[in-house]
């Protein structure tokens, strides 16, 4: 063969690689997380390490992370808010537990399906007299919602007009008014709420009403500054976020993530102050 030939093969073999070589080279190898550090059973922070977090977000993004040859490490960067600045500035890369909101469209990219879907659900004492088929059988009756608590937006307008809703700071105080009867019901997520039954010690009093009144998602969201956002991992995440509903790992480690909680508040309670 001609070398002038061959010389221009080998050229133009050279320069096909050359996307598959970039694409190996960019490939993000470790990823720094951060999201909230109080919602369990999703994410809270490790009483045994508390600048890390655990939790079933936690869980499920290792899963996928190891099947997709990526280190993933979860740190504590604050409450909520502070996480989300270290996620929009780059400092870390991705956020676990991302509300979709259109505001943060500008500073981070969502990873579509959710990670998690986080059902709300009418909470009742057992013996509440209240008649729950949909939400609009909630109008003149009065509710708690945990400040924490992420709606969508179309269902939180909807609640503002329509609902009357106590504001408590956190979810034991909503339960806590429910159980003395100072509201007719609570807004709760339903591994949440289970949670946090379960550690007052009253899921035996209070019941969840099967059908939710919203259903906002727990989004993966990578931040436009991070170093790490690429298209390779964006896709190959969203593939994996695609096939985790048919796994059926998720119900057993949000089950498991709330053991794991509950078992840690025992403890802490049994030991001893020093």
């Amino acid at each position: 063969m001609d070398p002038r030939r061959m010389c221009g093969w080998s050229l133009l073999l050279s320069l096909t690689m050359l996307p598959v070589l970039s694409n190996a080279a960019g490939k993000c190898e470790r990823l720094v997380v951060t999201g909230s550090p109080d919602a369990p059973p999703y994410l809270w922070q490790d009483p045994q390490n508390p600048r890390h977090l655990i939790g079933a977000s936690a869980d499920l993004l290792q899963q996928v992370a190891q099947e997709l040859g990526i280190k993933v490490e979860l740190l504590y960067a604050g409450k909520r808010s502070q996480a989300l600045d270290e996620v929009r500035s780059g400092r870390m890369d991705m956020l676990a537990d991302a509300p979709l909101t259109v505001g943060e469209l500008e500073s981070l990219d969502y990873i579509h399906p959710p990670l998690l879907e986080n059902d709300y659900l009418v909470w009742t004492r057992k013996d509440s007299p209240l008649v729950y088929n949909d939400v609009q059988d909630l109008h003149g009756h009065t509710g708690a919602l945990s400040e924490k608590s992420r709606l969508t937006s179309a269902f939180g307008t909807y609640a503002e007009q329509h609902l009357n809703l106590v504001r408590t700071p956190n979810l034991t105080e909503a339960f806590q008014k429910l159980l003395l009867s100072e509201v007719e019901f609570v807004l709760a997520g339903r591994y949440s709420g289970m949670a946090m039954a379960q550690t007052l010690g009253m899921a035996n009093d209070l019941i969840a009403r099967a059908q939710p009144v919203d259903k906002p998602g727990l989004y993966l969201a990578v931040s436009h500054n991070s170093a790490c956002n690429d298209p390779w991992l964006r896709g190959q995440l969203a593939k994996k976020m695609t096939e985790l509903p048919a796994s059926g790992l998720t119900e057993a480690v949000l089950q498991r993530n709330i053991e794991r909680w509950n078992a840690q508040q025992k403890q802490s309670v049994s030991t001893p102050k020093q």
